[in-house]
């Protein structure tokens, strides 16, 4: 097998034929749904210098996933046997052809509240590209290879005989006998989508022909082949075809040719033509698909809520458009516009989907608050336009009227299932925001509703107040009955946007509010000060009285957006103030620097006292969207800036503007455990924070950016629309671990085996979890794997100062090249990157007789004390 393993195999492929289409697919593309490699790239980079407060907390984000094909179980046209989605294209692979729909991105709109707060403009019609084969075998086996874990889910409409769950995924589609002794393989490369004619020794690789209907196409003096579209001018690079031969890379002439057809469907076919070469060895043709004019996606995706489980496994919601595929040829109908929900899990080391699901009806669809329960049932908030919303066991299950009713859907653990799903609105607008759970199962939900007959259940404020006002809803464990439900407002306009619960049950909301008679309980400021002030109310568990309630703003606009709270009861408050008196309480930031400021504010268990209040911010706009806080009282905050002095402290990226933030406050709130920039050249946003047991720190929000910082440095180009990001900052302490490998031997023939004994030492006091891996540097100088190792990474752990040993041992191919190799061991962890490195020389010899195999086989020890 070749998974983690170097194969050598001499294969029955003679020709590739690759174009790659480039995009930003950042760290999750939301409208691609996509699932990656089960080999985890736990080792970022290597510490060469190691900065101990810098290296704490050096970012994991999660993806670039590469791409997947989804097998079509009825989400789409059954033409279609597979399916892969990214940003700014969708591709339908049908038994004939392979479609391309592309869609321009929207007009960037920018603006300091965020961009999700209205309906999307008229979406861009999509431009279509289909590409057949020419005298192809029409009918050719299509199957799906080297299948992932993660399964994709579609729970869109109210009628669940046409949901689709559990769909398999796949790395790559092949296309058996395209041509005689040719196949056609899709695949994906990282971030990039490709495709293969694998041409088999003996057959004719001028046979292939490649029809694009009506579009205008033309070889450039560059050799580069321009398909004119409706949409502007797709390219595909000119070919580079090459040999290798021994493991070195020799050129071979050639590039596109166009054959005139005298037809109404095409003008021409697109051919190779190829210059003499050896046809007793492989030939790869690698031409690269790159946008001239689709500058971005298929329209904003944008991630606003996250939640971490006990094993992990990172939760993210927020919303995507996405698109139908296109059934009439040439006249393929306009992409829809529809909004939905999108709610994905991803493993614990970010390197795959657990799931990834679509959950809407046919109108516009958001989510925005998410939770996870002890068990791994996901609870999501947000709201809907559609009457045909998916509801599974509903306490309301219709939509009651007005554009827009709140839902709450909780899926089970693998994502395949609603175990309930329900509306919970009036006659007019409602909109959920933050949701939270208790020990028990019961489901808390604030908002806010402009309806009268919001439903309500043992309300302490049973009556609509004004314009718009906050609810605070709590549902039973099975969501079949609301434990309480009421109101929360005064005359003017309030809304509720965090909500958190503490172990006994109390529930803390904040927002924000415009009315003088907010209602208050204990407050801490009884007053409202002008304009839009934030409010942080908390309510007793069985929701009938207020513990405490209060205003916290100054003489401007103050929002609260989000809350959490520790065990002692502390309530920890963000959001952003325009005011330069906003209440402040031993602060690092006594002063408003400048515009709207972000805030942090600690209120201690009754609500009757500052523990800290603080500003955060530069010069310009700054704002507070997400919070947490972990067992020791550490404070973790998300948001956007616009400063370009925005405080920073032992930042991983030091200089930035219109970027994300993620800051860490020590738990009096009087010092900076860390704060760092986190974002590209372009506007980037930070909505949700969650943390582990750890203390590692989870963020998603959306990015413009084709530079948005990820884990890997050499991406494709973005296609300048707005994705969705995940990203995992780890508070994981240096370690001080080193390896150390001593070869049996150094001369190997091949069939031979290469041996050596392995010793890993913990060099601090402290109990570490290391992780061991290997590779070999072959005799082209190219590392092998290219991606993955060729063993493990396995876990080791190690107590204080001891040291562990084992024994490794491959049996060297029987095709390997002859010459000089390097093995390569290294020990690290997921959150620090590779701490230790040893290496070895060897070679490899010809043997008297071949051997047989074609892998490098390979056996360990258990590693001993």
């Amino acid at each position: 097998m070749c998974n983690s393993m170097i194969c050598f195999a001499d294969r029955k492929v003679v020709q590739w034929l690759m174009v790659v289409f480039f995009f930003l697919g950042l760290i999750i593309p939301c409208n691609a749904f996509s699932t990656t490699s089960a080999i985890p790239q736990v080792f970022s980079k290597k510490v060469t210098e190691p900065d101990t407060a810098t290296m704490a907390r050096i970012v994991e984000s999660y993806g670039r996933l590469p791409l997947s094909f989804e097998a079509n179980h009825g989400q789409t046209d059954a033409k279609v046997k597979f399916l892969s989605r990214g940003s700014g294209y969708n591709l339908f692979l049908t038994s004939t052809e392979a479609v391309l729909s592309l869609r321009k991105a929207r007009p960037e709109d920018k603006t300091a509240r965020g961009s999700a707060l209205h309906k999307a403009d008229k979406p861009e019609p999509a431009t279509v590209v289909s590409m057949k084969l020419a005298g192809a075998n029409p009918d050719p086996k299509i199957t799906g290879a080297d299948q992932f874990s993660g399964k994709v889910n579609y729970f869109i409409g109210k009628d669940a005989k046409k949901w689709r769950s559990n769909i398999p995924t796949y790395a790559r589609v092949k296309y058996t006998g395209v041509y005689p002794g040719i196949d056609l393989v899709f695949y994906g490369q990282g971030q990039k989508l490709e495709y293969d004619f694998i041409v088999a020794p003996g057959a004719d690789p001028e046979a292939i022909a490649l029809c694009f209907g009506q579009t205008r196409l033309k070889i450039k003096q560059n050799g580069d082949l321009a398909l004119d579209t409706k949409g502007g001018e797709l390219c595909l690079q000119k070919p580079l075809i090459y040999q290798d031969i021994d493991g070195i890379r020799k050129p071979v002439s050639g590039g596109y040719v166009l054959h005139p057809v005298k037809n109404k469907k095409q003008t021409h076919q697109v051919g190779f033509k190829i210059a003499a070469y050896d046809r007793t060895r492989p030939l790869v043709i690698d031409p690269v698909l790159v946008y001239s004019t689709y500058l971005g996606g298929s329209g904003p995706d944008e991630g606003y809520g996250i939640a971490v489980d006990a094993t992990g496994n990172c939760y993210v919601t927020g919303w995507t458009d996405s698109t139908d595929f296109p059934t009439q040829n040439p006249l393929y109908p306009n992409h829809a516009g529809i909004r939905d929900v999108f709610v994905t899990c991803l493993s614990p080391a970010g390197d795959a989907l657990v799931y990834s699901t679509y959950l809407g009806g046919s109108d516009y669809d958001w989510g925005f608050g998410i939770a996870v329960d002890a068990t791994g049932n996901c609870y999501v908030t947000g709201w809907t336009d559609s009457a045909d919303f998916p509801t599974q066991n509903p306490l309301y299950p219709n939509h009651a009227g007005g554009n827009s009713d709140v839902f709450v859907t909780c899926l089970s653990p693998a994502g395949d299932a609603l175990v309930y799903s329900t509306y919970l609105g009036g006659i007019s607008l409602d909109r959920g925001y933050g949701i939270a759970l208790d020990a028990t199962g019961n489901c808390y939900v604030t908002g806010w509703t402009f309806s009268t007959d919001f439903p309500t259940h043992d309300p302490l404020y049973p009556n609509h107040s004004g314009a718009k006002d906050v609810f605070v809803t709590c549902l039973s464990p099975a969501g079949d009955a609301l434990v309480y439900s009421t109101y929360l407002g005064g005359d003017q306009s309030d809304e509720g946007h965090g909500i958190a619960v503490d172990a006994t049950g109390n529930c803390y909301i904040t927002g924000w509010t415009h009315s003088a008679n907010f209602p208050t309980q204990n407050p801490l400021y009884p007053n409202y000060a002008g304009s839009y002030d934030a409010f942080v109310t908390s309510l007793s568990p069985a929701g009938d009285a207020l513990i405490y309630s209060t205003y916290l703003g100054g003489s401007s606009y103050d929002y609260g957006h989000s809350v959490a709270v520790d065990a002692t009861g502390n309530c920890y408050v963000t959001g952003e103030t325009f005011s330069t008196d906003f209440p402040t309480h031993d602060p690092l930031y006594p002063n408003n620097a400048g515009g709207y400021d972000a805030f942090v504010t600690c209120l201690s268990p009754a609500g009757d006292a500052l523990v800290y209040s603080t500003y955060l911010g530069g010069v310009s706009y700054d704002h507070g969207y997400g919070i947490a806080v972990d067992a020791a009282g550490n404070c973790y905050v998300t948001g956007e800036t616009g400063s370009s002095d925005f405080p920073i402290h032992d930042p991983l990226w030091p200089t930035g503007g219109y970027d994300a933030f993620v800051t860490s406050l020590s738990p009096a709130g009087d010092a900076l455990v860390y704060s760092t920039y986190l974002g590209g050249d372009s506007y980037d946003e930070g909505h949700g924070i969650a943390l582990d047991a750890a203390g590692n720190c989870y963020v998603t929000g959306w990015t413009v950016s084709p530079d948005f910082p990820t884990q890997n440095p050499l991406y494709p180009s973005h296609a300048g629309s707005v994705d969705a990001f995940v990203s995992k900052i780890s508070s994981v302490v240096l370690a001080s671990v080193s390896v150390t490998l001593v070869p049996n031997d150094v001369v190997i023939p091949r069939g031979g085996t290469l041996g050596f004994d392995i010793t890993i030492t913990n060099n601090t006091n402290e109990a570490q979890t290391i992780y061991f891996a290997t590779n070999v540097t072959l005799p082209n100088g190219n590392i092998y794997p290219p991606s993955g190792y060729l063993f493990g990474p396995v876990s080791v752990i190690l107590n204080p100062y001891q040291s562990k040993s084992g024994h490794l041992s491959h049996t060297i191919p029987g095709n390997a090249p002859i010459g000089a190799y390097t093995y390569h061991g290294y020990v690290g962890n997921p959150g620090v990157g590779i701490i230790d490195e040893d290496q070895f020389d060897f070679e490899v010899t010809a043997a008297k007789q071949m051997a047989g195999h074609e892998d490098w086989e390979t056996t360990v020890d258990a590693f001993i004390e």
